[in-house]
Order: structure tokens, then C-alpha cells, then sequence
């Protein structure tokens, strides 16, 4: 496995996202919301989505909108290549999540699968974009593009999250490829590169020198002016966590620029789940009500 986490100012500067109009027809795949401050209160003001994604707004005018992705079928088919574009306008807020765990299933031909995510939060603006976990199953070949764009003053929190494949049936890192990539930029000026590939044209994955004993890799970033205390929080509630030997759940953070990182690595999805609810907990009173109480 290859991570990476970087600064680097010296980029292209990006382009901007182009946002279809809700009158331009889709192809396949392909998904659009749209949240602004509409009378004091965040409001979807543009929604839709193409086979097989879905789009559900089960919160659709509040505090904060709560949204949900999901997809026909239950998850991604070899030969899908789905995006989503969200455009959050200035001051408004939104949690946005999936139904259920993004399963990826078995690719013998070896066709395209990918899901490309971006986001453009403007001033003030405030997106907790946290998706269940990637589920590859064995045969399966998946990649992922997610790239954000912030204004001064807004604040994301992403997760970005993966696990070894059905456990349950004892499947265990038996899929070909996987790969997800995470741009995060402030003021068109990269600021943050998280890149994880899993390939098994090398070696196994699941030999010990690759993942070893762990089933689950999270990644759990906050940044922006709206989560400055809390990042300070989750890296002082880190630091002061016992040292053991072989834990089944292992925890790292450090500061980055305007926000901290957290990275997990566990034996059990159910650990990791655990740890990033905790974490996660005291972001509800900035979308109004806890939204993992019902979930994980």
C-alpha cells in the first residue's frame, strides 16, 4: 500500500468545477446537488441523478441539509463510471452521506469502474462529507477522484474510508485493484494530497508487509476556519491515548494547515466505526441533530 499526504504550492492552479444546468441532459451515472442559504435556513436548490446513482434529501430545508447517495443495485457493476458535483453557496451547510456500504462488485474483464466526487464549498460554507465505507469484493477493480475547493472561511470534513472485502465469507483482500485519491484546495492553491493505491500485480495484499493484521483504513480530515477547535480537540484526545502493543485499532493524527488528520487502521470495521463516531459526535450541534445515531 502507498499513502501520501502533502503540501505543495508550487501546482497548476485547478480548474474550476463546471456545474450542469438542472436542463442538460445526463448520461449515466451522474448526480448534482446544490445547497444554499435560503431565508436563514440551508435549502437544496438543485438535485438530481441518473442510473444507477440516487439522490435522496430526507432533510431537504434545515439547520443543515442531510443528504444520501446510493445506487441502484446496491453498488457499482464493472463498466460503471459515476460523479457527483456539489456546490454548497455561501453560509450554507450540509451533511452528506450513503446509504450503505459503496460494495464494488467482481470485474473478470477487467472493465473501467470509477467514481469521481467534486465539490466546490464557497464562503462560509460548511460540507461533513461522510460516506460509509468502500467495500471491494474479490475479482473487483475500483478508482476514485475526489477534489475540494474552498473559499476563505469554509470548513470540510471528509472521510475517506475502506475495507478488505466480505469478511463474513472470509474473503480478505482478494480484489485487483484499488485506488482513491483526495485534492483539497484553498483558494485554488492545493493544499492537501491524500493518495492510497492497492494493487496485487506485486504481491499479495494481504501479506504482512502490506496490510498485515488490519482489515480497515480510514482517513478523517478537518479543515477550515469552521473546525479549528475541533480539530485541536481530536489532536489533543489522540496524544493523551495509551500506547500498547498490537492493538487491534490502531489511531495517528497531526496538524495540518487550518485543520488535523486523523488516520485509523483495524482489525474490525466495527472498531473503526466506533472510533470515527466518537470523533464525529460533536460536529452535530453544527448540523443540528446527530446523524450517526441511527446510522452506524
Amino acid at each position: 500500500m502507498r499513502a501520501r499526504s502533502a503540501l505543495n504550492r508550487s501546482n497548476p492552479r485547478p480548474q474550476p468545477m463546471v456545474v450542469p444546468s438542472s436542463s442538460t441532459s445526463s448520461p449515466p451515472g451522474q448526480a448534482r446537488l446544490e445547497v444554499a442559504l435560503v431565508s436563514g435556513q440551508s435549502t437544496v436548490t438543485a438535485a438530481y441523478a441518473s442510473s444507477p446513482l440516487k439522490l435522496l434529501t430526507p432533510r431537504s430545508r434545515a439547520e443543515s441539509v442531510w443528504a444520501y447517495t446510493s445506487s441502484f443495485g446496491g453498488g457499482l457493476l464493472a463498466g460503471d463510471q459515476t460523479q457527483l458535483d456539489i456546490c454548497i453557496r455561501a453560509g450554507a451547510r450540509c451533511f452528506l452521506s450513503t446509504q450503505a456500504t459503496t460494495k464494488v462488485y467482481r470485474n473478470p474483464a477487467g472493465l473501467p469502474c470509477a467514481h469521481r466526487t467534486q465539490a466546490v464549498l464557497e464562503k462560509d460554507a460548511v460540507l461533513v462529507f461522510a460516506p460509509d465505507r468502500v467495500q471491494p469484493f474479490a475479482g473487483s477493480t475500483y478508482q476514485q477522484y475526489q477534489q475540494w475547493h474552498l473559499a476563505p472561511g469554509a470548513g470540510l470534513v471528509l472521510l475517506d474510508w475502506f475495507c478488505s472485502g466480505r469478511m463474513a465469507r472470509g474473503e480478505r483482500y482478494e480484489f485487483a485493484r484499488f485506488k482513491s485519491r483526495n485534492d483539497v484546495f484553498i483558494e485554488s492553491e492545493r493544499v492537501f494530497v491524500d493518495s492510497v493505491l492497492l494493487d496485487d500485480s506485486a504481491s499479495l495484499l494481504s501479506s504482512a508487509h502490506r496490510v498485515g493484521r488490519f482489515n480497515c483504513f480510514a482517513m478523517l480530515l478537518l479543515i477550515g476556519a469552521p473546525w479549528q477547535d475541533s480539530a485541536q480537540a481530536l489532536l489533543k484526545d489522540i496524544a493523551s491515548g495509551p500506547v500498547t502493543r498490537r492493538p487491534s485499532l490502531v489511531c495517528s493524527a497531526s496538524p495540518i494547515r487550518d485543520g488535523a488528520l486523523l488516520r485509523l487502521a483495524g482489525r474490525e470495521c466495527e472498531e473503526v466505526s466506533d472510533q470515527l463516531e466518537q470523533h464525529l459526535q460533536p460536529l452535530s450541534s453544527v448540523l443540528g441533530d446527530n446523524p450517526w445515531i441511527r446510522k452506524w
